[in-house]
């Protein structure tokens, strides 16, 4: 369950509470009653090491510590319309 962070301006206490994300924020301050705010506070989800994307799926490494890009070092292919990004569709959406 996510942990959610409010503050209470009357009594000017900041406090921790265990919500799931479909239950409605809190209104009142536990401690004297008065109105809370909901605070915007910093994520503690880390992504640490190698991973998925490392490992799979951005074509820099195979896992291994060896770049891929060295194994392949042609240079990519031209853009198809000959013109570049103006003349691409994709750039146009």
């Amino acid at each position: 369950m996510p942990v959610y962070e409010y503050e209470c301006p009357s009594c000017d206490k900041v406090f921790e509470v265990q919500q799931r994300m479909s239950d409605e924020p809190l209104k009142n301050c536990p401690a004297c009653e008065g109105e809370v705010r909901k605070l915007v506070s910093v994520s503690s989800f880390q992504l640490k090491g190698g991973g998925w994307y490392t490992d799979g799926y951005s074509g820099l490494s195979n896992g291994k510590g060896d770049s891929v890009a060295k194994k392949d070092s042609a240079a990519p292919p031209a853009c198809p319309g000959g013109g570049g990004c103006k003349s691409c569709p994709a750039a146009a959406a």
